[in-house]
């Protein structure tokens, strides 16, 4: 227990150590030590127009990406795991190479593509860039959710004469939504924290990460610390709010369990 604590300290570290920045009003543009505390940054966060505008083009994409990939990876997990179809080993593999290939190397090859085939690069680009890796992430976790559910349960609902429609709706979604919301979330987060394969696609459109590495040759704002407290703080709360409803529902399952059957009384 005491080396989990110190290994969960020691990633938490950075995390603290931007939360405290973010109260800080730097000596100067191009210093990071905490001179004095100040709220400030929390009270202007778009203080620099520039940061705020890439803010909101980051978590456009992130959004778009993470539903379209949501939606694919989802059916494409289904497919995987409940057919059996020509071809279905080597499309296992497939759905890995994303997430195995170096982000340089993926970057390099759309940039190609995208040039070749004469797209213009800009924001629908990185969303199409950015689909092409969630993807594999959406299809892994909603993977692993499926093959742990049951069949039965489906099963028993359809021989309750309920059509393969109303058993989806629920029985199946249900119980598969914790996965397919775990893996949006996380598909989310990797579009919005991408920089390599967004450098390469984006053209003349700057999202967040790109912002902060061109601030950081001329000094980063204290705003820039301030959103990454604020994700990461709606991170959290997305997290405690989901384990507090499966808690909950836990719960209920318990209390309104079906009820034991009374002992009969043998006849005299």
């Amino acid at each position: 227990m005491i080396v989990a604590l110190l290994v969960l300290g020691y990633l938490a570290l950075p995390i603290l150590v931007v939360a405290g920045l973010s109260f800080n009003r730097p000596s100067s543009r191009l210093s990071y030590d905490f001179n004095e505390f100040t709220l400030d940054n929390w009270r202007q966060p778009c203080a620099t127009s520039d940061m705020c505008d890439a803010v909101v083009r980051s978590v456009q994409i992130g959004f778009v990406a993470t539903v379209v990939a949501t939606v694919l990876g989802t059916l494409m997990a289904f497919a995987l795991v409940r057919h059996r179809f020509r071809g279905r080993s080597g499309i296992n593999v497939l759905i890995f190479l994303p997430m195995a290939t170096p982000e340089l190397v993926m970057g390099t090859s759309l940039l190609a593509l995208f040039v070749s085939a004469g797209v213009p690069q800009g924001f629908w680009t990185i969303v199409i860039a950015h689909v092409m890796f969630c993807v594999s992430f959406v299809v892994v976790t909603v993977k692993a959710r499926l093959a742990g559910m049951d069949r039965r349960l489906e099963e028993a609902a359809m021989d309750l004469y309920a059509s393969e429609w109303q058993t989806f709706r629920r029985i199946t979604l249900p119980l598969v939504l914790p996965g397919i919301v775990a893996a949006a979330l996380l598909a989310f987060s990797l579009s919005f924290d991408d920089f390599i394969i967004t450098n390469f696609n984006a053209g003349t459109t700057v999202t967040f990460p790109m912002y902060v590495w061109g601030a950081a040759q001329r000094g980063i704002p204290p705003q820039v610390n301030v959103i990454g407290t604020a994700m990461f703080v709606i991170a959290l709360l997305l997290v405690g709010l989901s384990s507090l409803r499966g808690r909950r529902a836990r719960r209920a399952n318990l209390l309104t369990g079906p009820a034991q059957p009374r002992p009969t009384r043998r006849p005299s």
